[in-house]
């Protein structure tokens, strides 16, 4: 057995605090001396270029991490004598980020402007998603060679700035998820969600074509019909989709767009193989280099900032995150999650519903919110599989910062 798998790592620190205000200092404030306090001022940031890895939100979605937040993560990196820019890489999807040039139009529409953060945008992997890097990957079991976006891979340092929330197929978004999937080229994107295609299930779909629309290969069809009963009693015809695996890339997006729940992951094993190659697209992205983490545990919606919308909140906000070390700050976010209250009215509370009228709550949805909201999801193959590699621990001590 490797060195790494038999000597589990000492638990990491990982410092929090709440979202609470008192009138001399705003959350930005806050966030400036929780990432202080953190030790980011650990790395030698003097005249380093540092890659800021966030997600601009697609246009139409509203609960991506507001532009001040980054803003205030730039300011510290530039007083500690940082060159930083913002950086995500483009989509495999159709929708406002697939090239450079509208991947930027979005990111400054949605208020990412360099006079509203201090620091200027670069699209990682270039004009059309090819400008990649081609990173071995330690201890890599699923992924020898990390197609890694080009710039992101130029920085000296790297720093993710995470908006934490549910997510369609991963189970959640974290850390893990915006360094690892959001890091990866187009063809690295590809890579990481060829694990399984999903599949309709024909007795849920209504026809209603979503699916098709979000679909960037042309992969989905609406050939076939059935009989669907309406609420009425009346029986009408409708079309079903139907997904051709050769043209599809594994993407995901049709499973987040149908909210019916009829298009599911190909095979279960697909969700995990998923988990393990984002697991080591990050360790791809930060071995080697100094590295820090900011999670932002805040407009916790079920899906991930990709879609062209948002949905409400499964939990309360919780509050900031900061740490070294990736599985830790992931695995801080979802305690914290899992222990907070669901909030009514959500996808979250409408999947248990949809559980318990057909047969009941599988064991393992019962207290877990991110399990419950997408059922064949298995967050925990992230975490593991980061601990297995390497990239981090998941014990760690929460440091509270009043």
């Amino acid at each position: 057995m490797d060195k790494h798998e038999e000597e589990p790592m000492e638990p990491a620190k990982v410092y929090f605090t709440d979202l609470r205000t008192h009138g001399r200092e705003s959350q930005l404030d806050k966030l400036k001396r929780l990432i202080r306090r953190a030790g980011i001022d650990q790395i030698d940031f003097e005249n380093k270029f540092v890659a800021i890895k966030i997600h601009f939100g697609e246009l139409g979605n509203l609960s991506f991490l507001r532009p001040n937040y980054a803003r205030a993560v730039a300011d510290v990196v530039k007083e500690l004598g940082g060159k930083p820019f913002l950086t995500d890489c483009n989509t495999l999807y159709v929708g406002s980020r697939k090239n450079a040039l509208e991947h930027i139009d979005c990111a400054y529409q949605n208020g990412f402007t360099p006079y509203a953060t201090g620091c200027h945008v670069i699209i990682a992997d270039g004009l059309k998603g090819t400008d990649e890097a081609l990173v071995p990957v330690k201890n890599g079991e699923y992924v020898k060679e990390a197609k890694i976006g080009h710039a992101l891979m130029d920085a000296d340092i790297v720093i993710s700035l995470t908006h934490f929330k549910g997510h369609e197929q991963a189970g959640f978004g974290g850390c893990m998820k915006n360094l690892g999937m959001g890091g990866g080229s187009r063809a690295g994107k590809m890579e990481q969600h060829a694990a399984g295609k999903p599949t309709v299930h024909t007795e849920l779909c209504i026809g209603c074509h979503a699916c098709e629309r979000i679909c960037a290969h042309g992969a989905v069809s609406f050939e076939e019909t059935r009989e669907r009963e309406l609420k009425s009693g009346k029986t009408v015809t409708v079309p079903v989709a139907h997904i051709d695996h050769d043209r599809c890339v594994g993407c995901g997006r049709c499973i987040g767009a149908c909210n019916q729940d009829a298009v599911k992951p190909g095979f279960d094993a697909a969700v995990d193989v998923l988990n393990y190659k984002i697991a080591e697209y990050t360790q791809a992205v930060v071995q080697d280099r100094p590295s820090f983490h900011i999670s932002l545990a805040m407009d916790i919606s079920p899906n991930c900032d990709c879609h062209a919308e948002n949905d409400t909140p499964i939990v309360p906000d919780l509050g900031m995150f900061a740490s070294f070390d990736p599985v830790a700050i992931d695995q801080a976010c979802i305690d914290m999650a899992l222990a907070a209250p669901a909030l009514p009215n959500t996808e979250l509370t409408e999947s248990r519903a949809k559980l318990e009228a057909a047969g009941g709550v599988p064991e393992r949805c019962e207290h877990d919110h991110f399990n419950m909201t997408h059922p064949d999801t298995n967050w925990r193959s992230m975490i593991e599989h980061g601990e297995k590699i390497g990239l981090g621990t998941s014990r760690y001590e929460l440091i509270e910062v009043k």
